[in-house]
């Protein structure tokens, strides 16, 4: 088959970049011709007038429809699979390509579809007003990007999305990273038929020995470092801990260190390197996710596995699935400090059961997901489309 994937990237290397750069090359591992078509974010927001672009593209991006007309006019797609449209390419592409008679494929990151934020998240807490209400006003009501024109920017296209049924009536399937987004894209009106599970995966059968915890130092903690992640929560429990060491791999923003202080046992190394970072999770104990949003599915999971290690995450979301509490980690109640040190001493001074939760989560990784087996999950969806 030959394949059109289309992506906007966000202004910074995300995880949603790092799932579109394996699935391109998954697809071409499987033997199909891929064609990418990608846009960015990264320096054309930094400007009123990147950001006043940005919020027309965002219903309709001219450019990006006549990109899109002239690439499937000149390669002929069998299929389409799309990622993020926000904001430069936007939903208006999908009638055009469904009027071709090509069937799309939509990889669903986050819950954008029903959350103009894409977080369900609301003053640090989980929220789905958006979606007990149906509708995106209690975005703008809320002031969920804490800026009134980027509220009502981020309403509005996800209200012109919703009335138009740009997504409902084009994408014939919609490829769920989590059945949590499968429940809630359900609660939220969307055909149950077109939903189908395909999660994030790891492209190479890993390698791991059996994990030492005492030959281990630090918690580790990665991705990105930001509000939304509950990196502020972690600094303040890291505070109450002076005997245990946390390393974080990864950026923390400005405003972030203005307001919690980095306690003298947390180490900020930044953005890591590919190899720097497999070292980073080796010489860990055990993964932490501090969360306040639902998230999708953090590769940084999967990535700890390798090295037979566990995670700790917030009991909410697809972190329920993900990670088996009392198997492969444990969950602490969301946004709850007392929780999240009680669970951090339960896995850092037992090393015995430490050790075989992160067996138990290597041996999750390589029974679902891993490459093959989620290739025969995608094959399976070229056949039905």
């Amino acid at each position: 088959m030959k394949l059109l994937l289309i992506h906007n990237n966000y202004g910074v290397y995300s995880g949603e970049e790092v799932v579109f750069d394996k699935q391109v090359a998954l697809f071409r591992e499987m033997g199909h011709e891929v064609v990418v078509y990608r846009k960015t974010t990264e320096g054309l927001r930094d400007t009123l007038w990147g950001d006043f672009k940005g919020l027309l593209c965002g219903f309709y991006a001219p450019d990006a429809v006549r990109d899109i007309k002239r690439m499937m006019k000149e390669n002929k797609p069998s299929a389409v699979v799309i990622h993020n449209l926000y904001p430069y390419i936007s939903p208006a592409i999908l009638k055009h390509i469904k009027k071709s008679g090509v069937p799309i494929i939509m990889t669903v990151h986050n819950f954008r579809l029903m959350c103009p934020t894409g977080l369900f998240m609301r003053n640090n807490m989980p929220c789905e007003l958006c979606l007990k209400a149906g509708n995106e006003w209690n975005c703008i009501r809320h002031n969920c990007e804490h800026s009134v024109i980027k509220s009502i920017g981020y309403a509005g296209r996800n209200w012109y999305a919703r009335v138009t049924k740009a997504y409902k009536d084009n994408v014939d399937i919609y490829a769920c990273i989590t059945r949590f987004q499968i429940q809630k894209l359900t609660e939220a009106g969307f055909d149950s038929s077109k939903l189908k599970y395909i999660p994030n995966f790891l492209d190479h059968s890993p390698l791991s020995t059996l994990h030492s915890p005492l030959s281990t130092d630090y918690v580790a903690v990665s991705g990105r470092l930001s509000r939304e992640k509950g990196i502020d929560l972690i600094l303040q429990v890291a505070a109450r801990m002076p005997d245990v060491q946390f390393r974080f791999a990864g950026t923390l923003r400005p405003e972030e260190k203005i307001i919690v202080p980095i306690p003298e046992n947390c180490v900020l190394l930044g953005h890591l390197s590919k190899e720097k970072l497999s070292e980073f999770y080796q010489n860990s104990r055990f993964l932490l996710v501090g969360s306040r949003c639902y998230e999708g599915f953090p590769m940084t999971i999967l990535e700890e596995a390798t090295f037979s290690k566990p995670a700790i995450a917030p009991g909410h979301a697809g972190f329920l699935e993900i990670i088996d509490n009392n198997v492969t980690g444990l969950h602490f109640i969301p946004s709850d400090m007392n929780d999240m040190e009680q669970k951090i001493r339960q896995l850092w001074n037992n090393p015995e059961k430490c050790g075989e939760m992160g067996n138990n989560a290597f041996e999750k990784l390589k029974n679902n997901y891993l490459s093959d087996i989620v290739k025969n999950e995608w094959e399976k969806i070229f056949e039905c489309v």
